[in-house]
This record gives structure tokens, C-alpha cells and sequence, in this order.
């Protein structure tokens, strides 16, 4: 039996792929006005990376779904500190890891069985903090 919080850290990581899976132009609007710090996604992406190889041991996840997130989390740690400072709209459109971690972010969505047609992850109230 699968912990109950696995079905929640499932659905926030497959929303969080969809985010990472779409154009552009899509996260862009997606953040709006917001100011997310390109380091707090890369850290919240890893944190889902490496809790996805826990998940996949509980049946959550297929194991062969854990080759485009073990991509994505290499990906990630070959950002340097540079590359992680500033805002994610910014880093969007200059830094191509991001358009990088596209492919394996959509082949992870297309390979995991359920809807391949996420959500993106509501947005954070950034006066409360809460999605």
C-alpha cells in the first residue's frame, strides 16, 4: 500500500512537468506577474526528481518513467550558481537548459500512464504563499 501523501507528490510531479513541458511562451504566461527565483525551481524540480525515486518503489511512478526525471535532475545540477540567480522568466528565455529539460520533461508525461494532459500547477499566492 502506498503512503497517502504518494498520490499528492504524483500528481505535483506530473504538474510540475507539465509546467516544464510547455513552450515558452506557456510558462511565461503561466507566471504572469509573479517573480519566482530560478533557484527555487530548480530546487523544488530536483526535491520531485529524487522523491519520484521513492514513489516508483511504492508502484507510483514505472521505473522506466524515472530515465526522463533522472535527465531532468542532471540537467538541473549542471546549473551553476550564475545560472540559478534571478528570476525563472528571465533565465527562460536566455538559459537552454530549460528549453533542454522540454523533451525529457514531455516523454516523461507521454510514457507515465494517466492523463498526459496535466494541469499546469496552480499558482503560488505570493502574499500567503499557498497554491
Amino acid at each position: 500500500m502506498n503512503p497517502p501523501g504518494d498520490a499528492h507528490l504524483r500528481t505535483w510531479t506530473l504538474r510540475f512537468m507539465a509546467l516544464l513541458a510547455a513552450e515558452t511562451q506557456v510558462q511565461l504566461a503561466w507566471l504572469g506577474e509573479r517573480e519566482l527565483d530560478t533557484g527555487s525551481v530548480v530546487e523544488e524540480v530536483e526535491l520531485l526528481c529524487r522523491l519520484s525515486e521513492g514513489l516508483a518503489e511504492r508502484g507510483a511512478f514505472a521505473p522506466e518513467s524515472l530515465r526522463d526525471l533522472r535527465a531532468i535532475g542532471r540537467r538541473l545540477a549542471g546549473i551553476d550558481a550564475t545560472g540559478r540567480a534571478g528570476l525563472w522568466a528571465d533565465a527562460l528565455a536566455t538559459d537552454p537548459a530549460w528549453a533542454e529539460i522540454r523533451t525529457p520533461a514531455r516523454r516523461f508525461l507521454l510514457t507515465t500512464p494517466g492523463d498526459g494532459r496535466q494541469p499546469l500547477p496552480r499558482p503560488v499566492d505570493r502574499h500567503t504563499g499557498s497554491h
